[in-house]
């Protein structure tokens, strides 16, 4: 008891396209495969969404190294 086996799942089938049509079905399908293409998109987008602001606190940490080394040039001209 529990498992469910081909001959369940091809009754479940059948009675899922007597229930709505091959038409539908496969709609749904279409709308199921979207459905999954465009999450895998926002886990995408998320991803590179965290990624660009550790890019730009690298520049910006390389930009203070850079006027660090700059001020500290100037004050051994100015000795």
């Amino acid at each position: 008891m529990g498992n469910i086996g081909p001959g369940e799942l091809l009754i479940i089938g059948l009675i899922a396209l007597l229930l709505f049509g091959a038409g539908r079905i496969a709609d749904i399908g279409k709308g199921l495969g979207q459905g999954i293409a465009n999450f895998k998109k926002g886990l995408r987008e998320a991803d590179e969404d965290d990624d660009k602001p550790k890019k730009a606190e690298k520049s910006s940490e390389k930009e203070k190294d850079e006027d660090d080394k700059e001020k500290k040039a100037e004050k051994l001209k100015e000795a």
